[in-house]
């Protein structure tokens, strides 16, 4: 298991082989949590395809907005 240091900006240097497991990039945005019940600090990769998009005024169901939601397509 690879191992980083924090550096005095508290940044981490993600290892090779896990950004290229996790197809990371440079350049690239990723989500950085906690998890209580494990004790760790755990990292999402990018979100990768097209972003989907509605025209103004469309009329959304409630399950297409969760469903976006829980494909973390909006905010």
């Amino acid at each position: 298991m690879p191992i980083s240091k924090v550096n005095r900006n508290y940044q981490v240097t993600i290892p090779r082989d896990v950004r290229h497991r996790a197809k990371i990039e440079r350049g690239d945005a990723v989500l950085v949590e906690y998890d209580e019940e494990e004790g760790l600090v755990k990292l999402r990769p990018p979100m990768r395809g097209k972003r989907r998009t509605w025209k103004l005024g469309a009329r959304l169901t409630v399950a297409e907005i969760e469903a976006d939601i829980e494909r973390g397509q909006i905010g």
